[in-house]
């Protein structure tokens, strides 16, 4: 019997500046031979949702949950409530989300925002293999 592969989510936003879902896919692609399933929602507020879903209906053993808060209060209050909500998924569900958020102000150049949100979704999503393999 042929073994069956983890299985990982993938849930971004569509409001990202930079497509850190594609970056996930293919670091996780490059380093291990998973299934992925990517669930894109329109707002970082939406991830908890996401996630449940890949983890309940799609039966996901982990979860990388990406997002990109705008620099304004709201956008950090936002992000808040986004992280909280994740931590109820992962007590309901007994799974890890890992949570990456590239806050637009960390950066000060379109170029920097780009490798700051490209070098931690590559890490963050070879931490969630080593949690796959325990």
């Amino acid at each position: 019997m042929k073994e069956k592969k983890p299985k990982i989510g993938i849930a971004d936003t569509t409001f990202s500046r930079v497509d850190m879902g594609k970056i996930a896919i293919e670091a996780l692609n490059k380093n291990a031979d998973v299934e992925i399933v990517r669930y894109t929602v329109p707002g970082i507020k939406d991830l908890p949702v996401a996630c449940k879903i890949l983890f309940e209906e799609d039966k996901c053993g982990i979860v990388i949950a990406l997002g990109m808060p705008g620099p304004m209060p709201i956008d950090k209050q936002c992000a808040h409530e986004a992280s909280l909500g994740m931590q109820a998924v992962q007590l309901l569900t007994n799974k890890h989300i890992l949570e990456v958020f590239a806050h637009m102000d960390e950066a000060n150049t379109d170029k920097e925002l780009y490798i700051l949100a490209k070098n931690r979704t590559e890490k963050h999503a070879i931490n969630a293999l080593d949690l796959l393999k325990g």
